[in-house]
């Protein structure tokens, strides 16, 4: 895996060797005269350019994102690329001045000499090499700016080429062909800025690459929990490609479980289209699955209220849906009724006209309870009383953690009580509620019993 070490490392390097090329065509086209070779030399000196803004650009690329720069600085490669875009076409427009001028004067002589040859023979081994090297860590890394610079070196290669035909048409008595050849370089340089361009603007301007929206949409479809998704916006910055992703959840899911499916969406996503990274956000949804009970307890979340005890009976041809509605027990019961109310006529309008909706209130203690220890002596006492009475109660198999406090409204009573495995939760409902009633009964000054159920050991039962 190449880092940002790499990266810098190899726009270095192609820094280095545009400098050197550009030295050796400018020096050799000097003494031949040629035309040709000195726009390359031209070419090779737009190269250092290039590469000198690759470079920096790959830099100031790879820091973190902070407060001003949420999205990082990937952004500044396509800058430095569209500014390359600028020179290609400057430089291109420039040799065919000089082409033009040289075919209609015809006054300058060219000199075909064996060290031209060579330097453009070197040149098409070092642009070779560069590019290679380029292409190779642009694609690990996925550098839009490292991508760029070895397009120019594999342009560098036919535009060397072609000026190898011109100084060959010198050689065998048309001295024309130098200038038709430098007209050639400037064609390969247009079509080069073209490529660059459009790819560097389609970034600027937020252009998505094609496909990735429908594929992150279709990645976040296959996640358990995702019911539908309902926007995907890509956009892409460096070497990165941001995509915001607006899912569709049920309405029922609590807050965590949702939580989890943008959190599992945006990890395939990461794993699938590597580069890509996802912000994902979960928005609710009625399915046609709800049923009416989930119906009463989203219309009770969004109203910041408990419900409990939901019912739903059929009453001929209508149906009936009752519940219980948790309100602080110091509220008075005017303000008490109007929440009560309010909850139903929310449940009403979820549902239709047709269903029948009423609401019990159910007094809640909102506040913490400072309990009182009871005296020393009477707390076993109560204890054992306590648990003889729960004993009593023909299901109860067992109890044990009795405790006993002095609270605010009378004593609070909590007791464990142990029934069989296989017993129905309706039929310890109904067993744990006796106790409670049993218990209130037979001790004097009870304000609340918590009767806490569960199973018998297999070696009990």
């Amino acid at each position: 895996m190449v880092d940002s070490q790499g990266k810098q490392k190899v726009a270095l390097s192609s820094v280095l060797a545009s400098a050197f090329m550009a030295a050796t065509k400018l020096a050799v086209g000097l003494a031949t005269g040629s035309l040709g070779i000195l726009s390359e030399a031209a070419h090779s000196l737009l190269d250092l350019g290039a590469a000198s803004l690759t470079y920096f650009a790959v830099r100031v690329s790879d820091q973190p994102a902070d407060e001003r720069h949420p999205y990082g600085h990937g952004k500044i490669e396509s800058v430095s690329a569209l500014i390359e875009t600028g020179l290609l076409f400057a430089t291109g427009l420039w040799i065919i001045r000089e082409a033009v001028l040289r075919l209609i004067a015809d006054t300058v002589a060219v000199e075909t000499t064996w060290y031209s040859v060579a330097v453009i023979l070197l040149s098409i081994a070092i642009d070779f090499s560069r590019s290679r090297a380029l292409m190779k860590v642009a694609k690990a890394t996925r550098s839009q700016a490292l991508e760029a610079d070895a397009l120019h070196f594999s342009s560098d290669i036919l535009s060397s080429a072609v000026v190898l035909v011109g100084l060959g048409s010198v050689a065998i008595g048309f001295p024309k062909g130098d200038a038709i050849a430098a007209i050639g370089v400037s064609l390969f340089v247009f079509h080069i800025g073209y490529d660059l361009g459009k790819r560097t603007i389609d970034v600027l301007v937020d252009a998505a690459p094609e496909g990735i929206a429908e594929r992150v949409a279709e990645i976040a479809g296959g996640i358990d929990g995702v019911a539908r998704v309902e926007t995907v916006r890509a956009r892409p910055a460096g070497s990165t490609v941001f995509s915001e992703v607006l899912l569709r959840v049920s309405r029922t899911m609590a807050f965590d479980q949702a939580q989890a499916v943008c959190e599992a969406v945006a990890a395939a996503v990461a794993q699938q289209l590597p580069g890509v990274q996802a912000f994902v956000k979960a928005e609710p949804l009625a399915l046609d699955t709800e049923s009416i009970i989930d119906t009463v307890r989203v219309a009770a979340a969004r109203r910041g209220l408990q419900v409990h005890d939901v019912e739903v009976h059929t009453l001929g041809a209508k149906k009936h849906v009752s519940f219980e509605v948790e309100i602080d027990h110091h509220m008075n019961i005017k303000d008490a009724h109007a929440i009560a109310t309010g909850m139903e006529r929310a449940v009403q309008a979820e549902l239709s006209e047709d269903v029948l909706v009423d609401s019990h209130i159910d007094p809640v203690r909102l506040s913490v309870v400072a309990g009182q220890p009871v005296d020393d002596a009477a707390k076993p006492v109560l204890e054992a009383r306590i648990r003889q009475i729960a004993m009593t109660v023909a299901e109860v198999r067992d109890v044990h953690r009795v405790h006993v406090q002095q609270g605010d409204e009378g004593l609070y009573v909590s007791l464990h009580c142990l029934f069989a495995p296989a017993a129905s939760v309706r039929m310890v409902h109904d067993a744990t509620t006796t106790v409670e009633q049993w218990v209130r009964q037979q001790v004097d000054d009870v304000g609340r019993v918590v009767v806490h159920a569960e199973p018998l050991g297999d070696d009990e039962d």
